[in-house]
């Protein structure tokens, strides 16, 4: 360590003071800690035009927020953008493991400055540049890999999206430690990285309607709307201030003549998800794991020593992650448990549930109810805070109810709808009737539930989608 450059932040603090006129702030610490640093960055163009700090705690922290405005004042902000934990320590002179963390803080505020003021960042476009979503696992991190490999100019960005000490940080995909961990990945593989803080916008497009749909009694499936109308738009947005031609995710899926096809893989074909995404958004979009399988992804993580390459999948909702689905109704949308009825189709009273919410059409398992066969919840009813149940036959139907259908492609052209995600496909066809839109199945599907996308296929490939807004159509 050179106490020497240590000593000469902490004695004379480079850009300690006041906000520019015009900037950005981005902050990290708080109580728990003790230790708060907040930086304000201004971004004229493509390059930082002036950046100060303010820092309470210890003097690391200080000395580590005039070592990162020494790194970043001036210069362009894709370079800007390299500056992490490691080069502030190495502008320090190296940081014992117990300083560490002032360094740690500082990147984690920089990054928040640095990227609110990429909203007013305007760099020449280059069609070498790909803007690649990042989010601390090894999907994304090895789309970013490939797209090095193939010689493109890749920048990185992470979105935070969620924030609540009620989940768990190390499971979720949108929390501030992962992107902590993709800042890492990214700068480990040389790459500029920015982190775009999206909480409000994700609150009130994904979660609200999350919260409202499961209120009405729906099966609302928010990563749909999520990569729809949020994430990749807002990031596509960022791709053009930054002059990147495109956009890459880590999301299994293929493109064809300008429209979503599904993943070679079907096993992990995520299509679905991105159903809602327009023709317009599709035409910025890469999607380098689209040929390959799951296996082959962490084999080439593995080969670059990448740090997450057996990292586990993120398999719940980001906002759920390490918190029940009841606990969070109940603490965000007051849908806590209250005693109703379990009715059959004929409205016989079978048994007790303790709230609506805890069911969805199609489940069998958790019922409650002894019966001579298999029963499954046929729908919910919300305002009467009862669930009704059927048998399998019941259940089945080749006519769902779809609102808000958007087509890429002529009606005709649709031959089959996949209704949940990785269910398999159904033959279809589209019939327009005089108040609204209906699929006519051309076998039985079991547990349609409303809320869930129906995604509209011809061949392998998506060209349309609705959301379903109950099974049976006008005929039942």
């Amino acid at each position: 360590m050179d106490n020497e450059r240590f000593a000469e932040h902490l004695a004379a603090p480079e850009g300690r003071g006041d906000p520019p006129p015009g900037a950005h702030d981005g902050a990290a610490g708080g109580s728990v800690c003790g230790d708060l640093i907040r930086f304000s960055v201004r971004v004229r163009g493509e390059r930082v035009e002036a950046v100060t700090f303010a820092a309470e705690g210890c003097g690391a922290l200080t000395a580590a927020g005039s070592a990162a405005v020494t790194l970043v004042g001036g210069e362009p902000l894709l370079q800007a953008a390299r500056v992490g934990t490691r080069e502030i320590a190495a502008e320090l002179g190296g940081l014992s493991p117990g300083k560490l963390h002032a360094a740690e803080l500082a990147a984690d505020a920089l990054h928040r400055a640095l990227g609110a003021a990429s909203a007013d960042a305007a760099i020449a476009p280059s069609g070498n540049r790909t803007l690649v979503a990042l989010s601390g696992g090894v999907d994304s991190a090895v789309a970013g890999l490939l797209l090095t490999r193939a010689g493109r100019e890749v920048v990185a960005v992470t979105l935070e999206l969620w924030a609540d000490p009620a989940n768990d940080a190390e499971a979720s995909c949108c929390s501030a430690h992962a992107v902590r961990l993709a800042r890492s990945v990214a700068h480990r593989m040389g790459l500029p990285h920015l982190t775009l803080d999206l909480r409000e916008p994700f609150r009130a497009g994904v979660v609200d309607p999350f919260l409202a749909g499961y209120a009405a009694g729906e099966t609302p499936n928010p990563c749909v709307g999520c990569n729809g109308h949020v994430r990749l738009d807002a990031m596509i947005e960022l791709a053009d201030r930054l002059g990147a031609a495109d956009l890459a995710t880590g999301h299994y899926a293929r493109l064809s003549d300008g429209l979503l096809r599904t993943a070679a893989d079907p096993a992990k074909d995520q299509t679905y998800m991105l159903s809602a995404l327009s023709p317009a958004s599709l035409a910025r979009m890469r999607f380098p794991l689209g040929e390959l399988t799951k296996p082959e992804v962490r084999a080439l993580a593995a080969e670059a020593e990448l740090p997450v390459a057996s990292r586990a999948d993120s398999m719940d909702l980001c906002f759920l992650a390490g918190t029940g689905k009841a606990a969070f109704l109940a603490r965000h949308a007051a849908l806590e448990d209250r005693e109703g009825e379990i009715v059959d189709a004929r409205g016989e009273v079978l048994g007790t549930h303790a709230g609506f919410h805890h069911f969805t059409v199609g489940q069998r398992r958790g019922l409650g109810v002894a019966a001579e066969e298999p029963l499954y919840v046929l729908r919910t009813e919300a305002r009467a805070n009862r669930v009704v149940v059927g048998t399998r036959e019941e259940l089945a139907t080749r006519r769902v109810r779809v609102r808000g259908a958007r087509m890429h492609r002529p009606d005709e052209e649709v031959d089959a709808v996949r209704l949940r995600y990785h269910s398999r496909a159904v033959p279809c066809h589209v019939e327009r009737t005089g108040d609204g839109v209906e699929l006519a199945l051309a076998e039985d599907f079991h547990g349609a539930a409303p809320g869930q996308a129906a995604q509209l296929l011809r061949g392998d490939v998506i060209v349309g989608w609705a959301t379903i807004a109950r099974a049976g159509g006008s005929d039942r």
